[in-house]
């Protein structure tokens, strides 16, 4: 999961990318409104979580303006607004979910996974793909019941090849959700990742579809 942060309370910012990021997630900084649009214009992002008092205009405007472009990835406002006006105006901005600060970095880090779950159209915790089961909750994988153990990358690419099936996903999107902005991939990482995830899983566990990239099978016996 790659997610940008709008923070612009600089040691905040770092506290919470650090325990999202130690939870396995791709964080992503911007300390004002200019920044984190320049991101999300260029950049391909699973959630927003964004502060509503930045520096160049409240988080409200640039959420709305977002919306108009059509750029309609999940945003978690956090703020310490605790008025419902406050609220109201963020939902009618086009926010997804609210958390007031002082929070607990594991309820950010909940909700964030419930967004990206449901705006991929799932509404169970746990992700079933054939005897693959991913829980997005406790960042576990298992197969056939039994768990599986992960590098950090191999269950980003997972994960991402999960909440996106039964779609095809090339290998520039899984790149771009799998490292860092300012990271540039060998050309045959993906491939590696790839294998060291079908040697753990099983070799049917993940298709590659010639020219179009890869997807995550729900039959074991697939080929």
């Amino acid at each position: 999961m790659k997610v940008l942060l709008v923070e612009d309370d600089q040691a905040l910012a770092n506290n919470l990318a650090e325990a999202l990021g130690s939870a396995g997630l791709l964080v992503e900084v911007a300390g004002d409104g200019r920044g984190a649009d320049f991101l999300v214009s260029t950049e391909r992002y699973d959630a927003v979580v964004l502060d509503l008092g930045l520096p160049d205009g409240n988080g409200t405007q640039w959420l709305a303006g977002w919306r108009a472009r059509g750029i309609d990835l999940p945003v978690l406002i956090l703020t310490a607004r605790e008025r419902w006006s406050d609220k109201a105006a963020g939902f009618s901005a086009g926010a997804d979910d609210y958390v007031t600060k002082p929070f607990e970095t594991a309820e950010v880090l909940f909700r964030l996974r419930a967004l990206v779950r449901r705006s991929h159209g799932h509404a169970h915790p746990v992700l079933q793909a054939g005897e693959l089961a991913l829980d997005t909750h406790a960042g576990q994988v298992t197969r056939a019941g039994m768990p599986v153990a992960l590098t950090a990358q191999e269950f980003r690419l997972l994960s991402y090849l999960m909440h996106a099936a039964p779609r095809v996903v090339s290998r520039a999107e899984l790149s771009e959700h799998v490292y860092d902005g300012d990271q540039e991939p060998d050309s045959n990482v993906i491939d590696v990742l790839i294998s060291r995830l079908r040697r753990k899983l099983g070799n049917h566990s993940i298709v590659t579809l010639r020219g179009q990239g890869y997807r995550v099978s729900d039959d074991d016996r697939e080929a």
